[in-house]
């Protein structure tokens, strides 16, 4: 969370000194707290536990815990409250207008994500809190918090790029969110940055679960059977039944370009053909859903990782909206002409 701090503060201005003062705060209410007494989960017409609604995991706790932290599974309020304050002042910082006399960046300059990190909310300003828990990562299991990540392992793009095949050869070697086939993750809401909020519709048959960064949209067919010889899917395929209070979802047959390989500044959620990923939704309180999920891919990790997210009702009157891609739309032609005329440049 440091290093995020401080690199958001080098990201608003080379220039501008920033002292950035940590102010004493008080935590924010708890995302998932236990139910009042005598609360009874809603249920549907035939009986179902109703998970239906606009729902939001907006926290700043990262996919894996911070090596510095090793095996400290959670924070102190706080050590929380601090790192809620860090947050909320360089999103106030981010908000500042930016020098209209600045210079111009210098020819050749990398600019690396600069625009991007001020155009998107990366971070919430909260820590995931399950029931006075405050969490240092989502991961909850291995014990340490990180992805049991396989040495050496190779997804499809190490696969191609071990062929011969350069990172601008071609559109498909791409990531498929910059192509805009979807956004990234094979799961949408397994991380943060994909799925800030969703919104679940069910009847007796599908769970319908959209995530409004993509609007990329789950069916899960209820009470059913993957087919056999399954052809591998955008996001897999998806069954589901409940287990008194809580929808369990198994998913399975992915795309192998759905990897997640971005490297430092994303969650880094390498993936194969072999990924299968079993999620629980589990009604917690009128608020609150408990989501977790167990992912298992042994041709990229060495063991199953066990990922525990807050899901948090958002507000009376806040909405979805649209989201379009752009990227792909105009974009990709750029970036492979670019990408010829350096292989130009190279044989002159």
């Amino acid at each position: 969370m440091d290093f995020l701090f401080a690199q958001g503060c080098s990201i608003i201005s080379n220039k501008l000194s920033l002292v950035c003062v940590i102010l004493a705060a008080c935590l924010a209410s708890s995302l998932i707290t236990a139910a009042e007494p005598g609360w009874i989960p809603p249920r549907t017409a035939s009986g179902a536990p109703d998970l239906q609604g606009l729902w939001s995991n907006v926290s700043q706790t990262p996919l894996e815990r911070p090596l510095a932290l090793g095996t400290q599974s959670t924070y102190t309020a706080d050590e929380a409250a601090k790192l809620e304050a860090q947050v909320t002042l360089l999103d106030s910082l981010r908000a500042l207008p930016s020098d209209p006399d600045r210079e111009a960046p210098p020819v050749g300059d990398i600019q690396e994500l600069a625009s991007d990190l001020n155009f998107i909310p990366v971070l919430g300003s909260r820590i995931a809190e399950f029931f006075g828990e405050y969490r240092t990562s989502l991961i909850i299991d291995p014990p340490d918090g990180r992805l049991p990540l396989r040495e050496n392992s190779m997804d499809i793009y190490d696969e191609w790029r071990a062929a011969g095949f350069g990172d601008f050869d071609g559109p498909e070697i791409r990531p498929v969110s910059e192509r805009c086939m979807v956004t990234g993750a094979p799961i949408p809401h397994m991380i943060r940055l994909q799925g800030d909020n969703i919104q679940i519709v069910q009847n007796d048959d599908y769970v319908m679960i959209l995530n409004e960064y993509g609007y990329e949209r789950r069916i899960v067919r209820l009470n059913s059977q993957h087919p056999a010889n399954a052809f591998n899917k955008w996001m897999g395929d998806s069954i589901g039944h409940f287990e008194d209070d809580t929808l369990v979802v198994h998913t399975q047959s992915f795309r192998p370009e759905q990897s997640m390989a971005w490297g430092d500044l994303y969650p880094y959620l390498k993936s194969s053909e072999q990924l299968e990923v079993t999620e629980r939704f589990s009604v917690i309180s009128e608020g609150a859903l408990k989501y977790s999920y167990v992912a298992s891919d042994p041709k990229i990790y060495t063991a199953p990782f066990t990922v525990e997210i807050p899901l948090e009702r958002m507000p009376e009157g806040q909405h979805f909206y649209e989201f379009a891609c752009h990227e792909g739309n105009y974009s990709m032609r750029n970036i492979m002409s670019g990408a010829r005329r350096q292989d130009l440049d190279r044989q002159q």
